[in-house]
């Protein structure tokens, strides 16, 4: 998961105001491709992680139930600017999904992984959310609005370092 959250790290500030999400996919012990949310418009973390792996070759053979997804923020399960990731983890058939943060986003609060689970994922929660949330937490958005927005745009530039980058 901090592979994935050092991901996250690389989305700034292009991903704006999307939230600055990252994921690793996991095979046997090894990532085998990771991503970060684009600009808007472009694709979220998880799509970029599964668009890598579906390039390698060697990995076409697996059974995509051996792989784990880490995400540091429950995937969308709303179509917007891009298709939902959820349905996308969905459609590759990844066995097992590790999130950090439900999404406190009025459109998915848990639907994401409502989803997976619902389509026989296994579905982890938490993992290292201590260090996720003090990063994401100024992104994110928290009630409703008017349906464009998924971050809060009031973020002061260093308000995600707590004294320590993790890159």
């Amino acid at each position: 998961m901090r592979a994935a959250l050092r991901q996250s790290w690389l989305a700034l500030p292009a991903c704006r105001p999307n939230p600055p999400v990252g994921c690793v996919i996991v095979f046997r012990g090894k990532i085998v491709a990771s991503g970060f949310t684009g600009a808007p418009g472009m694709p979220h973390a998880e799509f970029a992680a599964l668009s890598k792996l579906e390039q390698q070759l060697p990995l076409r053979s697996a059974h995509p139930r051996e792989f784990t997804l880490y995400v540091t923020l429950e995937p969308c399960s709303f179509v917007g600017r891009t298709p939902a990731c959820a349905r996308k983890i969905i459609e590759h058939g990844v066995g097992r999904v590790v999130v950090g943060l439900i999404d406190p986003h009025p459109r998915n609060r848990g639907t994401g992984l409502d989803m997976l689970k619902a389509a026989g994922i296994e579905v982890e929660l938490g993992l290292l959310a201590d260090e996720i949330s003090p990063f994401l937490a100024p992104h994110l958005l928290h009630s409703e609005d008017d349906g464009h927005s998924h971050h809060n745009e009031t973020v002061p530039p260093n308000a995600v370092r707590d004294g320590q980058d993790p890159l």
